[in-house]
């Protein structure tokens, strides 16, 4: 059982940069493996990076590559992703999402979901 609530969210122009933070209530975060998705308007929702329970291990969809970095606390029941260099191709909800299998980059592969949280890049 985890609750996640995301944060971070905003406005920002191209080129700029942003940190979300997926925040998980529990004793039991270490148990899953993380991910974060984005959906933008008329679109599916996407596999943009996870990270393993341990936080040793971490994959990428190849857009974000160089660009994003997800990174975990188990101390602090925490994971962020830290976003650099945005294009307006990223404007789009982010969510956050937790795992107890191991997951790989479809949506349904994950067991609960925060509500997300927008970030819009200008032009």
């Amino acid at each position: 059982q985890v609750q996640l609530v995301e944060s971070g969210g905003e406005l920002v122009q191209a080129g700029g940069s942003l940190r979300l933070s997926c925040a998980a209530s529990g004793r039991t975060f270490s148990t899953y493996a993380m991910g974060w998705f984005r959906q933008a308007p008329g679109k599916e929702r996407e596999f943009v990076a996870s990270i393993s329970r341990s936080g040793t291990s971490t994959n990428y969809v190849d857009f974000v590559k160089g660009r994003f970095t997800i990174s975990r606390d188990n101390a602090k029941n925490t994971v962020w992703l830290q976003m650099n260099n945005l294009k307006p191709e990223d404007t789009a909800v982010y969510y956050c999402a937790a795992a107890l299998w191991v997951p790989r980059t479809r949506p349904e592969e994950y067991d609960t979901w925060g509500r997300g949280t927008q970030v819009t890049v200008s032009s």
